[in-house]
């Protein structure tokens, strides 16, 4: 996954992570799983897949 943030925003990112002990794709990992629960829909993985573009690499 890429992300395109501020200069600004993922040095003040990188900096409470390191005040924090934690490797930024830990914390990137923690939040997408808490906006995942926050934001849980009933549908089945399959149907969820199916509305998915496709993984480019």
């Amino acid at each position: 996954m890429h992300i395109n943030i501020s200069d600004d925003l993922k040095k003040q990112f990188h900096a409470t992570c390191v005040m924090q002990g934690k490797k930024m794709n830990q914390v990137v990992i923690e939040l997408i799983q808490q906006w995942l629960r926050a934001n849980e829909i009933s549908q089945t993985d399959s149907e969820i897949a199916k509305k998915l573009p496709p993984k480019s690499c």
